[in-house]
């Protein structure tokens, strides 16, 4: 009897180790869960891979934004320089185109009126009919420009080409006035193409004839 009684609790003990040992093979299981939990980071991460592979494209529209930068920091283009040389060779012949009522004038007179603020330049037939005019302020100046001998230059040759729209060939030019586009104008003149038979002053000098105002009481 004594033999049974001892070995009934070693029977009993026996399923208390098997359940020892089942604990151990019911927590098993969460351990193969773990990298499941791992796994699942990574799926995640997925999207975000794409999203930094979909973020280089956007960059693409930085360069065509600096090609319009560039553009427009591009420098503008420089207007024609002017010719300020007075040497003859240096003066570019306009076109000349023939006038609608040409009156075939070959002999002219070229007035030229140079003041300190302007320079006029006429041309007329040797009656006195004017055939071609133009001014500083007419050809584009303004300002202290209009007293500069590179004005008067492109004065003279507006009014020649007018001239000589109507066959206009020899001039006899009167020059009047004390400013700084009188050699220049009659240079000009002759630069154009057309021949000078006479260059005359005909500025008008006073010789006592009117009375002088009275003096100045201050």
């Amino acid at each position: 009897m004594a033999d049974s009684d001892e070995k009934k609790p070693a029977k009993a003990k026996a399923p208390k180790a098997k359940t020892a040992d089942a604990a151990p093979a019911e927590t098993a299981p969460p351990a193969t869960d773990a990298p499941a939990a791992i796994e699942s980071p990574a799926t995640t991460e997925q999207p975000a891979v794409t999203a930094a592979a979909d973020a280089p494209a956007k960059p693409a529209k930085k360069p065509a934004k600096a090609k319009k930068e560039e553009a427009a920091a591009a420098p503008a283009p420089e207007p024609p320089k002017e010719n300020l040389s007075l040497n003859p060779d240096d003066i570019e012949k306009p076109k000349i185109i023939k006038a609608k009522g040409s009156k075939n004038v070959h002999t002219g007179i070229a007035h030229v009126l140079s003041t300190f603020n302007n320079t006029i330049v006429t041309i007329t037939d040797l009656k006195g009919n004017v055939i071609g005019w133009s001014s500083a302020g007419k050809v584009g100046f303004k300002g202290s420009r209009k007293s500069t001998a590179y004005a008067a230059q492109m004065v003279a040759q507006d009014a020649s080409r007018q001239a000589m729209g109507h066959g206009l060939k020899e001039v006899e030019v009167l020059v009047r006035g004390p400013g700084a586009g009188r050699e220049s104008a009659v240079r000009a003149l002759q630069a154009i193409g057309l021949d000078l038979t006479v260059i005359r002053d005909v500025t008008p000098v006073p010789h006592n004839g009117c009375r002088p105002p009275k003096q100045r009481r201050v």
